[in-house]
């Protein structure tokens, strides 16, 4: 289905995580993140931020914007309980949805048991929360891992497969897209339940488009929503505004 510019800014509004995940982010930049979450143009599906900063971001939005955080992040090491220790102050903190970096560097290097394992054990600690999987695709490069990176989070209990953690070289491309859409596709327990999240790089509503056209084309257009879709961006906001006449895009973004 074609759908306008100002209709493919709607759709990416209402499936935005809004980010900001810089080391020096404080309250301050916070509040003004949630600020802009719940704009004259729409919600966006939720803020995601540090764990440290996951309480303060719920206390100061309105209950149907969710609150995302991050574990394992950005390094994607092989340390579990690091991994279930940042899970768990994200629990405490009252946020809805779990970003977890997958092993990736132990994926690459043949040893698949680090990653079940760690994913499990996260799983355990968010019961009942959302769990996105990112799987750095940009580092994992081909199309094989990626598709196996894919396998585990799945198996392991994922809702979300994401491209990135945003913070190397290479965010989402529409080729590791893919790759992890017919992964969800292609598995009988997740094809109508997992989502697409894609992470770092998105930034404008033309770049939204390209993926909620793939979305669409590999899972249904009833997977393009917020319970199925996300866009893990900041700067993407100030574009849907300018599409939909809010101005310009703002100087200062958030992380992504």
């Amino acid at each position: 289905m074609d759908r306008t510019p100002p209709q493919v800014a709607r759709l990416a509004l209402a499936c935005l995580d809004l980010t900001s995940l810089n080391e020096v982010d404080t309250e301050a930049d916070i509040a003004v993140l949630c600020e802009r979450a719940a704009g004259p143009h729409g919600r966006v599906a939720a803020v995601c931020v540090w764990p440290r900063l996951a309480a303060f971001a719920r206390t100061h939005l309105p209950p149907d914007i969710g609150v995302a955080a991050v574990a394992n992040f950005p390094a994607g090491g092989s340390d579990i309980g690091l991994a279930v220790r940042d899970t768990g102050r994200i629990v405490q903190a009252g946020a809805q949805e779990v970003d977890v970096v997958l092993p990736w560097r132990a994926l690459a290097a043949g040893d698949e048991r680090v990653c079940t394992d760690l994913l499990a054990a996260v799983r355990r600690a968010c019961e009942g929360l959302v769990l996105k999987v990112i799987l750095e695709s940009g580092d994992l490069q081909h199309p094989a891992l990626i598709r196996r990176a894919s396998e585990i989070a799945l198996a392991e209990g994922a809702d979300f497969l994401k491209t990135s953690t945003g913070k190397t070289t290479t965010g989402a491309t529409p080729l590791a897209a893919q790759v992890m859409l017919d992964s969800i596709a292609a598995d009988a327990t997740a094809r109508a339940r997992a989502g697409f999240k894609a992470s770092g790089g998105v930034r404008t509503v033309a770049d939204a488009a390209r993926y909620i056209g793939l979305v669409a084309d590999t899972l249904g257009s009833d997977a393009v929503s917020p319970m199925r879709f996300r866009i893990g961006a900041s700067s993407l906001l100030g574009d849907i505004e300018a599409v939909l006449g809010g101005g310009a895009a703002p100087a200062r973004t958030h992380g992504y």
